[in-house]
């Protein structure tokens, strides 16, 4: 049996309380935000009214996108997690455990979009480290670091959230789930939804950076007094961002089902491959907690930016737990549910799926 649980993805909140967070080296009075569930980016204290922003994530290698899409996914993902702060990522250390069949053209294709596509946001990449290992057979090729550094005052993290607080999330839900799906599994998608529909969801991969949406909402509202707090949608899609936002912070929430976003691409994409949009995979959507009475003006702003965005419900007393309101009942949420894409995507090639 695994380490973990039974199935594939992220460590759930109850071990990582468990296992990890009693175990992470020494105190250090330095680190103003350390490790938590929910939490994006560590923050550490340099002196001077400055601090550093730090967070870590898988990078991504999978042969049925290509190399071009795994290097954004790869490039991306981190920088989702340094825009939670509200602030455009400066650094990049790669560490990639490439498996023996990748070929040199392959590598040289998949580093050179590392490369663009960090300079593209102005991300340096300062070094890391580069291998290849006999049996390594995942979508996951390594690990990647990016830091910041910046005024302590502008950083936001994914634990200032409070009850009262509105909660905005941008673009749609599943929209790396079903973009994968798509991309992975043409014929299927074509033959079950339609070319129209596989056209789409395949266009919409390159709407999985949140990057743009975190910057406009800080250039419009105030960190840590108007804008409270941010969170990137990954694994358990934007009901579990939300949860693990709202965990991190010590507050509940209630939300409304029919208000969260999802178009008919990934309603039917996810309908195909019999997963929940709501807990799906969901990168380049964001999750804003945003102090009462200003949701409307953020918003608004973000629509001049061309980006989507709605209020789905707001931040409670942690004693009121997580809420759902689905045709016009109230229902509590458990906070560990499993990310549907997973199961999906690996049934889907032992399947023969194409």
């Amino acid at each position: 049996m695994s380490a973990f649980t039974d199935t594939s993805g992220k460590i759930g909140s109850k071990l990582f309380k468990e296992m990890l967070l009693p175990k992470c080296g020494a105190s250090r009075r330095e680190v103003l935000t350390g490790p938590g569930f929910g939490v994006d980016t560590a923050v550490i204290e340099l002196g001077n009214g400055l601090a550093m922003a730090v967070s870590s994530d898988p990078l991504s290698l999978i042969p049925s996108i290509g190399m071009e899409a795994s290097a954004w996914l790869s490039v991306h993902l981190l920088a989702n997690d340094m825009a939670t702060t509200g602030l455009a990522p400066m650094y990049a250390q790669f560490v990639l455990n490439l498996p023996t069949e990748l070929s040199a053209r392959s590598f040289k294709e998949y580093w050179e979009y590392i490369h663009l596509f960090c300079k593209k946001i102005g991300v340096s990449i300062s070094g890391g480290h580069t291998g290849q290992i006999e049996g390594m057979h995942s979508t996951i090729s390594g690990g990647g670091t990016m830091f910041l550094v910046a005024p302590t005052h502008r950083i936001l993290t994914s634990t200032r959230a409070q009850p009262g607080d509105a909660l905005v999330v941008t673009k749609q839900s599943a929209l790396t789930a079903s973009a994968i799906l798509a991309m992975s599994f043409p014929k299927t998608v074509k033959n079950k939804a339609g070319t129209e529909i596989y056209l789409k969801a395949c266009e919409s991969f390159y709407q999985t950076s949140s990057l743009a949406d975190a910057l406009a909402a800080s250039e419009r509202l105030e960190p840590n007094s108007q804008l409270k707090a941010m969170h990137d949608v990954t694994e358990g899609g934007v009901v579990g961002a939300i949860c693990e936002m709202a965990m991190a912070s010590g507050c509940g929430f209630r939300i409304d089902d029919a208000k969260l976003p999802v178009s008919e691409v990934q309603k039917q994409i996810c309908r195909l491959f019999d997963i929940d949009y709501r807990f799906a995979v969901g990168a380049g959507a964001m999750i804003m907690a945003v102090k009462k009475g200003l949701e409307s003006e953020l918003t608004a702003h973000l629509h001049s930016k061309s980006i989507p965005a709605v209020v789905v419900g707001e931040m409670t007393p942690a004693e009121e737990g997580f809420v759902l309101i689905k045709n016009g009942e109230a229902s509590h949420i458990h906070v560990d549910e499993k990310d549907p894409y997973w199961e999906a995507f690996f049934k889907a090639i032992k399947a023969g799926l194409t």
